[in-house]
């Protein structure tokens, strides 16, 4: 049996080696997605059955789910063709049996040992353009992953390690930007190479038996902490449910219901209360679906290893029909909208189990907004970006002002990077007052952007959420403000027909577009607010006296909590 110091030393170096992919191709990448947002992630995973051995610290922990079934995706079509060799690299972008969407492609390389594969190295990017109808890819109108971009099944890039030129000519010629798809694409095989030579050094200095152990030992760990964990909560049924705005298609609302049942040291988390798969591309996959369980998880459970053993102790129940279980040629392109709810979801059902351990719902959009149009030489350029907003208040604090999407280590692309690579000006980058909601602990601030077109047209795409339905707060904190978007029209400021989603609008030199993103909820009532912490958000203009008048009880007669 492996010593604890062992075990110790291999989990970092084995972590180390996830690490490293994930900085090679942060570094190397083309497109500011990955290379400024880190929208990307490496991992090591089982020689068999695809699950989840490590995964790196700075990529997306939304892939430690999906990536599972990608590699498994892979594993399969290799047994099927029979010829699996040393060199070979698979890539794909296919969103049913890989999770996620078709911006993410995914590469996949075996990593042999003595003749027999050890395990599987995989990277995921977010490809700045693959085709389809819109620009950047998220097409808020899509009623079938067609009109998303190209889908490529699990084919080999690299054969015995020589490079298949006829898939790479494939590729390039189904995108708006091929010179930044090459870039991408050779950062991602850049980072396996990195990771085959890393892992030979680890394997040749501790041998293969001893690090072979050490991945089986933490994922029965995993497991062993979370059944414990699970243990301690409270057996019950205990249930929540939240709304997408619409579909983009009709402008109806779409349940994510949820029951979460504890028994014992076994978790149940049952979405049958969820809508049917819908016409427009807020579906999602079910490993997309179960991916964001994990997310939602490990936030309450920070502690958890980023490994497949976490999920041992966990039942999923979501129905085929549901738009969380979706098959082609159900559009999914919108799929981190609906990932953001069910791990609202899952927050909204803890806090009545375990309300020392969740926060407030954070903003819940990443608002995909692209540009795009021609140089006056002639020249695409293609302009996609996600923003940011609050995080929910929590059992020690305020909320996050303006951070990403809790569904990543993401970062929001600085503005000064997207000014430099596109024909666009920020007139306004601000904290929005008054968007945290209200509570003993009170959610982040959402943000204010507004965008001036520098060239002489381009064509506009938003792909948002939280125009409705506002992120909820907890355990009594009050509900964010909502998202809000306005584009010039005939001259006046305009919000789109579907609230949060607008496709196709065209936009001439001298317009600006504005964006105000919600905040999060908040934590706890806020007649529990600490006047010393209304009289510094005043101070530091977090929130307007209009606010306080309208969210809290008059100074005066405010509750004192220490």
């Amino acid at each position: 049996m492996i010593d604890p110091i062992t075990l110790a030393v291999l989990k970092g170096r084995l972590e180390q080696v996830a690490d490293e992919m994930d900085a090679t191709l942060f570094r190397s990448a083309f497109n500011p997605i990955i290379a400024e947002a880190h929208d990307a992630s490496h991992g090591l995973y089982h020689a068999v059955t695809g699950e989840t051995l490590v995964q790196g610290k700075s990529g997306l922990p939304i892939f430690v789910g999906a990536m599972a079934f990608a590699v498994k995706a892979v594993i399969d079509k290799a047994a099927k063709d029979g010829d699996l060799t040393d060199g070979d690299v698979y890539i794909f972008n296919d969103p049913y049996d890989g999770g996620t969407h078709l911006s993410d492609f995914k590469l996949v390389r075996p990593f042999f040992r003595n003749g027999k594969v050890f395990c599987y190295l995989a990277s995921v990017g977010h490809w700045h353009d693959v085709g389809g109808n819109v620009p950047g890819n998220y097409n808020p109108v899509a009623t079938e992953c067609f009109q998303e971009g190209m889908m490529i099944p699990p084919v080999r890039l690299y054969a015995a390690g020589k490079l298949r030129q006829d898939v790479v000519d494939i590729l390039r010629a189904n995108t708006r930007l091929p010179d930044s798809l090459y870039g991408d694409m050779n950062g991602q095989v850049n980072a396996l190479d990195l990771g085959a030579k890393r892992l030979h050094a680890l394997l040749d200095e501790y041998t293969d038996a001893t690090v072979a152990e050490a991945l089986a030992e933490l994922k029965a760990r995993a497991a062993l902490q979370f059944r414990s964990l699970i243990r301690d909560l409270p057996d019950g049924r205990y249930a929540a449910e939240d709304f997408l705005d619409n579909d983009g298609i009709r402008d109806e609302a779409l349940r994510i219901g949820l029951e979460v049942v504890i028994q014992g040291e076994s978790l149940t988390l049952d979405f049958t209360r969820t809508s049917p798969a819908c016409a427009g591309p807020v579906n999602i996959a079910r490993s997309t679906a179960i991916a964001a369980c994990y997310v939602a998880i490990k936030h309450i459970f920070p502690d958890v290893p980023a490994n497949s053993g976490v999920l041992e102790p966990v039942r999923f129940v979501i129905p085929e029909t549901s738009l969380i279980s979706v098959r082609a040629p159900k559009p999914v392109g919108g799929y981190t909208e609906t990932i953001l709810r069910v791990i609202d979801v899952i927050f909204s059902a803890f806090a009545q189990i375990a309300p020392d351990r969740v926060n407030g719902c954070a903003y819940g959009t990443i608002n995909a907004l692209s540009l795009a149009g021609h140089r006056k030489d002639g020249r695409r350029w293609v302009m996609f970006s996600f923003f940011g907003g609050g995080h929910g208040g929590h059992p020690n604090g305020d909320g996050l002002n303006h951070g990403n999407a809790p569904i990543s280590m993401a970062t929001i692309p600085p503005l000064e990077i997207l000014e430099a690579a596109y024909p666009v000006a920020f007139t306004e980058w601000s904290l929005r007052a008054d968007s945290g909601g209200a509570g003993k602990h009170r959610g982040g601030l959402g943000a204010i952007y507004e965008i001036e077109l520098l060239e002489e047209e381009a064509d506009l795409f938003l792909f948002g959420e939280r125009g409705k339905y506002a992120p909820a707060g907890v355990l009594g904190g009050q509900a964010a403000l909502r998202n809000r978007f306005t584009y010039p029209k005939d001259g006046k400021p305009t919000e789109p027909a579907m609230v949060s989603k607008l496709h196709d609008a065209k936009l001439k030199k001298g317009d600006r577009i504005r964006l105000e993103t919600p905040g999060g909820g908040g934590y706890g009532p806020a007649a529990e607010r600490r006047q010393e912490a209304i009289t510094e958000d005043l101070r530091l203009g977090y929130v307007t006296e209009e606010g306080v008048a309208r969210n809290y009880r008059k100074p005066a007669a405010m509750k004192q909590v220490p």
